[in-house]
């Protein structure tokens, strides 16, 4: 190779690495480089300075008492600060909660998760594909090849409001992949195993999840809806380029860190199950879960290592998700925190 196209080559090289340096999330870097602080709270509040709006963490660890955090805004507009017993919108962490009541109506005899969609709703037979083959495992498992309703184009900026509506998204669309051939994280089968839930149950299933887990494990401060609650109680929720507060969207579930995190561990170590549910539950679904709608993140997550259940809020989302993944950056941190501290 000549010397003269050697040059232009490392010169093409400098440039692309140029250009590939000015579109790096320089944020999530600084936010990953910066010196770890030495308690959880000055990691909240440095999260607040890169951007967030508000933040709530709760920490369960074994024998020591229970650790609350908060910082920055409950509600910006009118400042009033952040609250630890906030409720909050934890969105897909609900998952969690229908899949140990699943767990529960299969112990019972309700419903089988070797029957299909076509036993439990079949109208729904030429109207979802495979719907024959579809089980309920399947269904729980993310391994339906139904497509995603929450995919469809500019959901987000006018959210369906009923089964019904969510449902028409998907019907008579081609199915993603050949149903238990692969995995693809789906809301729609979350959305048909509420429905087949409430068909067994003959009324809402989340009383079901209610008297079979919230009131055995004294979960207060949980609900399913926003027409349960005081709204003062709902931290406000913000999305980058969205001015308007977004708490009054109807996004199902709501909790406080506190209750997520009680559930959390009660599910990690099976108190939450009857004898012979456990089985059960090991064979269907995890054991940690995150959420999103715009203006909500939330995680909770059972850390082995240190026997602690850590729970995770966060009030401001944005349309390309550096805030996901700014938020992932700063859970390991915490939790790095916690463990440094053992």
């Amino acid at each position: 190779m000549s010397k003269k196209k050697t040059i232009i080559i490392r010169i093409l090289l400098l440039v692309g690495t140029v250009t590939s340096l000015f579109f790096v999330p320089w944020l999530l870097v600084k936010a990953w480089i910066l010196p770890l602080p030495d308690t959880v709270q000055k990691q909240l509040d440095e999260a607040i300075g890169h951007g967030f709006d508000g933040m709530i963490v709760y920490v369960d660890q074994a024998n020591k008492p229970a650790q609350f955090y908060a910082s920055g805004w409950h509600n910006r507009e009118t400042k009033i600060p952040a609250k630890p017993d906030a409720l909050f919108k934890i969105a897909s962490i609900s998952k969690l909660y229908d899949a140990v009541a699943i767990t529960k109506l299969v112990h019972e005899g309700k419903l089988s998760l070797d029957k299909t969609i076509a036993d439990y709703l079949p109208a729904l037979v030429g109207r979802i594909e495979n719907a024959e083959k579809i089980t309920l495992k399947l269904l729980i498992q993310h391994r339906s090849g139904i497509p995603n309703f929450t995919d469809a184009p500019n959901f987000w900026e006018n959210p369906t409001k009923t089964y019904e509506e969510s449902l028409g998204l998907i019907l008579d669309k081609s199915a993603n992949f050949e149903p238990d051939e692969d995995y693809e994280y789906c809301n729609t089968n979350y959305l048909l195993l509420n429905k087949i839930m409430d068909n067994a149950l003959g009324y809402h299933n989340f009383q079901f999840i209610k008297e079979k887990v919230l009131i055995p494990l004294n979960l207060n401060n949980t609900f399913s809806s926003l027409n349960e609650v005081n709204m003062d109680d709902v931290m406000s929720g913000y999305h980058v380029g969205y001015s308007l507060d977004l708490k009054e969207d109807e996004h199902g579930m709501l909790a406080t860190a506190q209750d997520v995190g009680t559930f959390l561990r009660a599910l990690n170590d099976g108190s939450v199950f009857e004898p012979g549910e456990a089985e059960i539950y090991a064979s269907l679904y995890k054991y940690e879960h995150a959420g999103w709608v715009p203006g909500y993140q939330s995680f909770a997550k059972y850390y082995k290592d240190i026997d602690a259940v850590i729970v995770e809020f966060y009030n401001t989302t944005d349309p390309k998700l550096y805030n996901w993944n700014l938020s992932e950056i700063i859970n390991n941190r915490i939790k790095s925190i916690i463990e440094h501290k053992n």
